[in-house]
């Protein structure tokens, strides 16, 4: 069994031996209101059992449930919001009840047994709490907050144990009974809420939406983002995302997408399903850069060290020249690293491709360009000029021989 179902058959173990030992000390002190609770204890059983069997189940998948029964969870979550509203009632009808049959020379280890039961249930509903929460289980968080429930009626069977015992005129335990209960609706009513939202389908919270976006946007070769939907289902996510890309190829809009999900899945906990629909972006222009020697008219052959860098902006309707710059490469005297600092500048330069003499494969520039989307062309003219012509010619134009794409 996984670590849900383990705690919630212990949450079923200890609502067992609370029933009983309430059970018991209700024949033993004459205290209805002990026994009332023996009865809602039982309830509590049937609810966590449930729990378990809402867990178990959500795991399954089937043709007919192709997206697995997470939200099975979440009716078990709506179910036990339904029995602590119920337990308000019990309370407060139990209370007004109880200390007309109670045996006054017991009633101190009556008292004794509810603390000790209180302290059980204390202990065991912050553990579930805790514990709910790393697992990301609604049924489980609905559990545990229904075990804080029963350290309410607790406190309320203590004080008309002592109220009886002290034969207090002035009805505390009633008074107390009263705000408890409005608790106790409280709780039910937002379990009830949450569990509702899911099985109706709504976003996941905001913090979480934006941490998704965030990633999305953290991806350099993402234009935009066109709609962006994450949901519950159980404590599991399913995120939908349609996106504009910064690439043209389709493999290379893929290869970005699974990047995207990979990065999703390593930072947003419980994500079961990503949805992710891309559209490369048609780019009116096109930019190119290529490594220039020190006569700045042939192509240098040392890409890290070359001293120039010839990037030029064309039009990619008609192969027009808009506009052409000569820069330095400022990364041309490091001691190391040289190929992967230039790929990086030439990438922050928005460069779509570059042209050299010598092939990336397998070295840093490589790695660099293919994530960032950039085409690399590998081509054995060494004269500026007659590139930049073959790159501006609109008919039979030759192009360089591609070495590689990302992705």
């Amino acid at each position: 069994m996984e670590a849900a179902e383990r705690l919630a058959l212990a949450s079923a173990g200890i609502n067992v031996l609370v029933t009983g030992l309430k059970y018991f000390l209700g024949v033993f002190s004459g205290s209805l209101a002990l026994l009332a609770d023996a009865v809602h204890s039982t309830a509590d059983v049937v609810s966590s059992a449930s729990v378990w069997a809402g867990i178990r189940l959500s795991r399954r998948r089937s043709k007919s449930f192709p997206y697995g029964l997470y939200k099975v969870e979440n009716l078990a979550a709506l179910i036990t919001s339904g029995i602590i509203l119920l337990a308000g009632y019990e309370i407060l009808r139990s209370v007004f009840q109880a200390g007309e049959l109670v045996k006054a020379e017991r009633v101190p280890y009556a008292m004794l047994g509810v603390i000790v039961i209180a302290l059980i249930l204390l202990a065991f509903s912050r553990f579930e709490l805790r514990r709910a929460r790393e697992l990301n289980s609604p049924s489980l968080e609905a559990d545990a907050r229904h075990l804080t429930t029963d350290l309410f009626s607790s406190c309320i069977i203590l004080a008309g144990l002592g109220g009886s015992y002290l034969q207090v005129k002035f009805p505390l335990d009633k008074a107390a009974a009263l705000l408890i209960v409005v608790l106790i609706v409280r709780v039910g009513v937002k379990i009830a809420g949450d569990a509702i939202r899911v099985l109706l389908d709504a976003s996941v919270d905001f913090q979480t939406l934006q941490t998704i976006r965030d990633i999305i946007l953290e991806t350099p070769q993402v234009s935009r983002i066109n709609a962006l939907t994450a949901r519950n289902s159980g404590r599991f996510r399913f995120i939908e995302a349609d996106l504009t890309l910064k690439v043209r190829e389709l493999d290379k809009a893929h290869f970005v997408a699974t990047q995207i999900e990979n990065h999703l899945r390593a930072h947003v906990p419980y994500v079961d399903r990503i949805l992710i629909h891309y559209e490369p972006t048609e780019k009116e222009t096109l930019v190119i850069a290529l490594p220039v020697a020190e006569d700045r008219r042939h192509l240098s052959e040392h890409f890290g060290e070359a001293p120039y860098f010839l990037v030029l902006t064309i039009s990619s309707r008609d192969r027009r020249l808009l506009e052409e710059k000569l820069l330095a490469n400022p990364h041309r005297s490091v001691e190391t690293g040289k190929g992967i600092r230039v790929s990086e500048w030439l990438v922050g330069l928005g460069v779509d491709e570059v042209i050299a003499t010598k092939s990336f494969e397998h070295k840093g520039p490589h790695y660099v360009f293919s994530d960032a989307g950039v085409i690399m062309r590998q081509t054995g003219e060494q004269e500026v000029a007659r590139i930049k012509a073959d790159l501006l010619a609109t008919e039979e134009r030759t192009e360089p021989r591609p070495e590689a794409q990302a992705g």
